[in-house]
């Protein structure tokens, strides 16, 4: 059975004032199952092409907190000791600094935390190859 969940992409928004970002993770929430969970994966290079002056630390500091907060807890601060859900809406209400989220956006799955994997292999990594309307050497469209 497929449950709904709701996810925001994280960005890293280097000098707020051009408002050029980088996606750098998914923070993903599931009340059926109760799944809270952020994952991320920095690109230093995609970053660093954005601001040559960045303080890499500073990021990491940042995305460390995201995942207190998603764990909940004394750990997490203030926001540790709201339920799931409200700290997965306190995570992604809009801000004006450098790490941010994007809008909540939403789907069914049957596996959050596959669907987590998913959304970052989609939304994070730097993307493959794009084929549009390849054709084989026989003419016909290539499939995958």
């Amino acid at each position: 059975m497929a449950d709904l969940f709701e996810y925001a992409v994280i960005r890293v928004v280097p000098r707020v004032e051009r408002g050029e970002y980088v996606n750098v993770g998914i923070v993903l929430w599931c009340q059926r199952a109760g799944y809270l969970a952020a994952r991320h994966a920095l690109d230093s290079d995609r970053l660093t092409a954005l601001d040559p002056y960045l303080d890499h630390a500073v990021i990491a500091a940042h995305l460390d907190a995201l995942q207190r907060v998603c764990a909940g807890g004394a750990q997490a601060g203030a926001p540790g000791s709201l339920s799931a859900g409200e700290r997965f809406r306190w995570l992604t209400a809009p801000r004006s600094t450098i790490v941010q989220t994007s809008p909540v956006h939403s789907g069914f799955t049957g596996d959050p935390d596959g669907e987590l994997e998913r959304l970052i292999s989609l939304l994070v990594e730097r993307p493959g190859p794009l084929i549009r309307n390849a054709l084989g050497d026989d003419g016909k469209p290539i499939t995958h």
